[in-house]
């Protein structure tokens, strides 16, 4: 993408070169002899005897000159220069446009990341409580409070959540490559993220109010604008090649047999060039042009109802995550309270560990959609801030917390 920045901003150079003076300089030494009787020219002495030499020279003379070329009027080029320099500012934006894209991509890497290490530490966390019940069951079994059957429910959860961990930690380490290989880091997973995104309500203002700052901010829309205003001047061009063009030339040297014995010399040519019959190729070109206009605009305008829908949708889904957080924030309290009391009621040998084992079941599965919910929620703020433009600058207002409640 930067090399074709670097394109269409040397085709602009190369456009603006046809308005700009052109100014050479020459000096050549020139020693010849002619034949004189082979360009035609017979010439008979009216002396008898005499024969006039056909063979002149040989001869020399030098020739320093200086010449300047200058257009003085020529709508098509002028108009050719005009689309170079939208083309080339088009392709600028476009390069913004990547480099949002490029942020949207590695943050949701990052993010990706974050949540497979909270999927890490949530199953090492079940672990741990699985291990717990585990050794209470035993213990419980030993005193003969338990049968065989609940303690093997309780290993088989233990075994059951290290095995998740193998899973997950493998997960983790292919989203860290996966990150280290967007950023340009060497491609492994030997490394620690240091920044983390709690749930924080993201500072937003009205969606109308987005929109109107995605349309001003969006660099693939302004690519699109002034790929718009290149095909217009693309097609001023072609409508300007049945006008008359203008242009001077002329140039100054000195000649002579050598630098003592020479003179001035000098030429001004003015020419008006009036089109009268070009085959058609005006008409052609025109009808090229405007049908190039027409499928810019209809990109345009396609471009923009994308912006505001990008935005809309990153509002709603904003919107959704922040419901599904809340609701996996009470789903999580009332699971680890239900836990707590189906441990304390094993202990008490009021129940047997099948009711632990769904419990346990249950805080796990609301963990995970906490931390699914989060990662929705920060992803939606990734995507808002691709959709307003600017993505780089956004993402750290967006992604910083928040004051009031926050949930890890």
């Amino acid at each position: 993408m930067a090399q074709a920045v670097r394109q269409t901003g040397a085709q602009a150079t190369v456009a603006r070169s046809a308005l700009l003076p052109n100014i050479g300089a020459n000096l050549s030494e020139t020693v010849e002899q002619t034949d004189l009787a082979a360009l035609g020219l017979r010439i008979s002495s009216p002396f008898p005897g005499f024969r006039i030499p056909t063979i002149a020279g040989p001869f020399n003379y030098f020739n320093l000159q200086a010449s300047l070329s200058q257009t003085v009027a020529n709508m098509t080029q002028l108009n050719n220069y005009r689309a170079a320099k939208a083309t080339a500012r088009a392709s600028q934006y476009s390069l913004q446009d990547a480099r949002d894209l490029i942020t949207l991509a590695v943050g949701g890497a990052y993010l990706q990341v974050l949540a497979a290490q909270a999927r890490m530490d949530s199953a090492q966390s079940q672990l741990d409580t699985a291990n717990a019940v585990f050794h209470e069951s035993s213990e419980q079994h030993g005193e003969g409070v338990l049968g065989k059957l609940n303690v093997d429910q309780s290993q088989v959860r233990t075994l059951t959540q290290q095995q998740r961990i193998i899973t997950l930690r493998n997960d983790l380490a292919k989203q860290k490559i996966n990150l280290a290989r967007l950023t340009g880091l060497p491609p492994n997973a030997d490394y620690q993220l240091t920044d983390s995104f709690p749930f924080s309500p993201a500072p937003v203002e009205s969606a109308d109010a987005a929109v109107a700052q995605a349309v001003e901010q969006r660099a693939d829309l302004k690519a699109a604008q002034f790929q718009e205003e290149a095909a217009a001047k693309a097609l001023a061009a072609a409508r300007a090649e049945r006008l008359p063009s203008v242009a001077l030339s002329g140039d100054y040297g000195v000649i002579g047999i050598n630098p003592a014995q020479s003179h001035g010399v000098f030429t001004v040519t003015g020419t008006l060039s009036i089109p009268v019959w070009q085959g058609g190729k005006a008409a052609g070109d025109i009808a090229q042009a405007e049908a190039v206009l027409a499928q810019r605009r209809a990109e345009l305008e396609d471009a923009r109802g994308q912006v505001e829908a990008e935005v809309r949708q990153a509002y709603l889904d904003l919107e959704a995550a922040v419901g599904q957080v809340e609701v996996a924030r009470k789903n999580l309290q009332v699971a680890q309270e239900t836990l707590e009391m189906t441990r304390t009621r094993m202990e008490a040998g009021v129940i047997n560990t099948v009711e632990v084992v769904q419990a346990q079941e249950t805080v796990a599965s609301a963990q995970l959609d906490l931390i699914d919910s989060v990662f929705a929620h920060n992803l939606g703020k990734l995507s808002l801030a691709r959709a307003l433009g600017h993505a780089s600058e956004q993402i750290p207002s967006l992604l910083k917390p928040q004051a009031g409640p926050v949930t890890p």
